[in-house]
């Protein structure tokens, strides 16, 4: 059963922050988080036209000074990324710097930190009143710890976003995060900080990296029920996908009530992404950035930072899932039906080879069961939600069989 939903929310000023210098964000050619598949989205974002929506401004993101990459990372770790940044033949494996999934390159600091830009910057603005809805989808660097690069990942963005908006008088943060991988890093930046709630909807760390992010991981004292996650079963498609999201998200951001939502929106849960095993489609990876959106509206006043993540069909998926969420985020969806734009088209085959594709959507249909419904002891979807909802419902006193 599809929520009921025009597609169509409120359109707020709306932040984007793009410039090409973030593909020097780059680890090599033979590494699967490739510059091409920001390349890909900002072309398809402009070729829809909605980066020119009366609402929307498109700001460069700059490069931080250290002082606020340190709202997430410690000062010595910084230092580290500096080191290597200067010298690729350096190897700390203890940051996990000049390891295979996060090699060391010349101007690793200065592209690295060019990413958490956009996400701090999306923070200044909201505070500021000059935007609502702020989207950096070069960002969700969801795996880089405090100390620690991990995962494609060297400094964490949406951690130091929300450090950020917290310093500044922001009293309550939900980070949603439904990339296929397990949200780690942030989880562990923010796990004693009561002020954050993380909410990660990933394929189980039992067949994934990075083994982590199980329903027992709550957190601890006043911080027990602010680290919610849905180990969802290994090849979870759609309907699973949108279950679990709307069985545990939205009663949990209620509750807690926040003040800012930063999301992350990962696509590597796309059915042609070969770095997980899971079977979402573009349809349904858009009906989570809508619901995301729609959540911001009822509990926010629509404040709300999106970012990209994981996503490793470059040139499909990537490009289609993020575009609709900059259509999302700008108040303008382009529909699951649109045709893709054909100079896009010709572009992406020209450069990239291979078959671009010709609709926005999978053409798929997106049903699925809501949990009112009731909890089906024998599906595994049913008894992984349940498992998160037992261990975290109670602690805000809502009951895991019924709210």
């Amino acid at each position: 059963m599809s929520p009921a939903t025009n597609g169509k929310g409120a359109v707020y000023p709306t932040s984007v922050y793009w410039d090409p210098q973030l593909l020097k964000y780059n680890f090599g050619d033979y590494h699967p988080m490739r510059p091409s598949r920001l390349d890909a989205t900002i072309r398809l974002v402009q070729q829809l036209g909605l980066d020119t929506a009366e609402n929307v401004r498109v700001e460069v993101p700059e490069v931080p000074d250290d002082q606020v990459l340190q709202l997430a990372h410690s000062a010595e770790y910084v230092k580290s990324v500096h080191a290597v940044s200067e010298d690729p033949s350096i190897e700390i494996p203890e940051c996990g710097l000049g390891t295979e999934d996060t090699p060391g390159y010349e101007g690793i600091h200065e592209s690295s930190a060019r990413l958490v830009g956009g996400s701090y910057q999306g923070a200044v603005d909201i505070l500021d009143g000059k935007a609502v809805h702020a989207v950096n989808f070069g960002g969700g660097m969801h795996h880089a710890a405090r100390d620690k690069a991990s995962g494609f990942c060297v400094y964490n963005d949406c951690a130091v976003a929300i450090q950020h908006l917290l310093d500044n008088g922001v009293q309550r943060v939900v980070y949603i995060d439904v990339d296929g991988h397990h949200g780690d890093g942030t989880q562990s930046i923010f796990f004693d900080d009561p002020r954050v709630m993380t909410i990660s909807l990933h394929e189980t760390g039992l067949s994934l990296f990075p083994g982590t992010g199980f329903a027992n991981e709550i957190g601890e004292g006043q911080c027990a029920g602010t680290s919610v996650n849905v180990a969802m079963p290994t090849r979870a498609d759609d309907s699973q996908w949108l279950r679990a999201y709307d069985a545990v998200v939205p009663p949990l951001v209620r509750e807690f009530r926040p003040e800012v939502i930063v999301s992350q929106h990962g696509c590597d849960s796309h059915f042609q992404d070969e770095l997980t095993h899971l079977r979402v489609s573009i349809d349904g990876q858009r009906q989570i950035a809508l619901a995301v959106s729609e959540l911001a509206d009822e509990v926010c006043e629509g404040r709300w930072i999106a970012t990209g993540g994981g996503g490793y069909d470059c040139h499909d998926a990537v490009p289609r899932s993020w575009a609709h969420l900059v259509g999302i985020a700008s108040g303008h969806p382009v529909a699951v039906t649109t045709p893709v734009p054909q100079e896009w088209r010709t572009y992406m085959n020209d450069k990239y080879g291979g078959h671009a594709p010709e609709m926005m959507g999978d053409n798929v249909d997106l049903w699925w069961r809501s949990w009112e419904i009731g909890f089906d002891p024998n599906d595994e979807t049913d008894r992984s939600i349940m498992a998160t909802r037992k261990e975290v419902f109670p602690q805000w006193g809502l009951d895991p069989w019924y709210d």
